[in-house]
Order: structure tokens, then sequence, then C-alpha cells
């Protein structure tokens, strides 16, 4: 009951004020939204430039900053940044005890795919050139960011180069020609994504680019010698079918993947993990695993 409780809450807070028109209302609106609870006071932060891009580490007490989670932050590769994801960044680090690296990579429709990936390989580019080794360095993302993370793991592996030790992927959006079926059967309880919204990020992000490329859709690539890959999925999501089927295409690629679905949880629940008890447990989970999967 409580649970029911606090994610009707949550869905109250998202439809509390009318839907925003337009890139700039949309990104400050999912800016404002995501990051209403702050951040915890014992966190330091420190702002970096990466290439034309901000990016932000975050270190919680007692965190290993030889190790990494780099973050590619959700939001349809058109809105979302450092600031909307601060708080759920900041405290998966201190639940996985590393240091964190968001970055607010270029966005569409200014910059269109490939824009995004080639930030985040400068991203991945710029902790090795710090002397972090790539097993000590987990990649990770939210909605679109997670579709970034398996694209920039991709560009990795096709160019002979090492990859990181693991790779978190948070409802992540891997099929842009959107053919899953809980596009449909979960539009009605999902509370923040439809095909319709979709259609016009894809639209801008693709620039004409296929939907099925594999880049763009990693659903559709050969993804075969990725690392370790934990995805987290809320059952009331029209993502849900997105997330389910990379796992079942990981795992027949040999990936070692585990997949989690929460029950009745929304798309990229963790962001109001200070309301959710799920969103607190799910953080809790992902620290372990990229406890687990990092190198010493």
């Amino acid at each position: 009951m409580m649970a029911d409780q606090e994610i009707q809450a949550v869905r109250a807070l998202l439809s509390s004020q009318p839907r925003p028109v337009g890139w700039a209302q949309r990104r400050e609106r999912l800016d404002a939204v995501a990051s209403i609870d702050g951040v915890a006071a014992d966190i330091s932060f420190e702002q970096v430039r990466i290439g034309p891009c901000d990016a932000e580490w975050s270190l919680a007490p007692g965190s290993d900053a030889s190790k990494v989670l780099l973050f590619l932050h959700g939001g349809g590769y058109c809105s979302g940044s450092i600031k909307s994801h601060r708080g759920m960044v900041s405290e998966v680090g201190r639940a996985a005890k590393v240091r964190t690296l968001a970055l607010g990579y270029r966005l569409a429709p200014e910059h269109p795919f490939p824009a995004a990936i080639e930030d985040a390989l400068a991203a991945f580019d710029h902790l090795l050139g710090l002397g972090i080794p790539a097993g000590s360095i987990a990649i990770s993302g939210d909605s679109a960011g997670g579709g970034l993370s398996l694209a920039t793991m991709l560009r990795l592996r096709d160019g002979g180069r090492a990859l990181p030790g693991c790779a978190w992927l948070a409802s992540p959006w891997v099929d842009l020609a959107m053919t899953g079926a809980s596009m449909a059967s979960k539009a009605a309880i999902d509370p923040l994504i439809h095909r319709e919204y979709l259609e016009e990020l894809a639209a801008a992000y693709l620039d004409g680019t296929s939907a099925v490329d594999p880049l763009a859709s990693p659903l559709h690539a050969d993804l075969s010698g990725l690392p370790p890959c934990l995805i987290i999925v809320g059952s009331a999501e029209t993502l849900l079918d997105d997330a389910v089927r990379i796992a079942g295409r990981l795992g027949a690629a040999d990936v070692s993947t585990r997949v989690e679905i929460w029950p009745e949880m929304i798309h990229a629940w963790p962001l109001w993990a200070k309301r959710l008890t799920a969103g607190r447990m799910a953080i809790a989970s992902v620290g372990a695993f990229l406890h687990e999967h990092l190198s010493g």
C-alpha cells in the first residue's frame, strides 16, 4: 500500500502542470521536475569542460575516486542535463562507492546524430587520459542515455578499443522505430512517454538517419563482446519492451545480462528516489552491481 501511495504521489507531481511546448520549455520542465528534491549536502561536486560539453564530477564520502561511473542523461536526446539527473547520479555513486562523471552532451535538434555519441566517446577518452583504466569505468544512462551508452560501447568495440568494466541501463530507449508492443499496451498508464512524443524526438535526433541504424537503435546491432550489463525498467512504461528485448538480444549475444522489472514503477523512477522506496532500493541494487563489476 505504501508503494502505491508513493508512486501515485510522484504521478501527481508529474501531472501537476500542463505539458510544455517547444524545446526550451521542455528542457526547463525536465530540469525542474527531475531536480525537485535537490542533492545531499555531503557530496562534493566539481564542474569541468570536455570539448564543447559541460561535465560534472561527484564524490560521496568514502568513495573510491579511482573508479568512475560515466553517466549519460536521458531526455530523448533533446532535453535533460547534468542538473536534471544530479541527485540520482550522485546517489548511485554513493551506493557503488565510486566517483561519477555526468556529461552534458550536445542536444538535438541543434546537434543531431551522431553528435551525442562523439561527445560520449570524448568523455570516455578524457577518463582514460586521466589514467583511469577502462575496466575501472562503468558507462550508464537512462532512457536515451541508455541507448547512447550502448552505442558508445559499440563504437569502442568496433574500433578495437578497450571496453568499460560494465554498463547500467535504466529504462533504456533502444528502438527509435518504436516497434515494441508495450508502446501501445502501456500507453494508458505511462505518465511520461508516448509514441507521438517519441516520434518527434526521434525525428529531431535522427535528422534523416534511418531509425534502425544500429548506433541510433542498438536493438538492431550486433551486441557481441560487450561487458556485463544491468538493465532496470518499470512495469508501467511504454519502453518496457525496449528493456526486455535488449536484454534478450544481449543474452543471445553471450553478454552477461541482468534485467530487473520493478512493479508499478514509471519511466526513470529512481530520479525521485527521495520520494520512492522502490527508487532507493533500485539505486542500492545498481550500486551493488557496479561495485561488483568494476575492477580494482
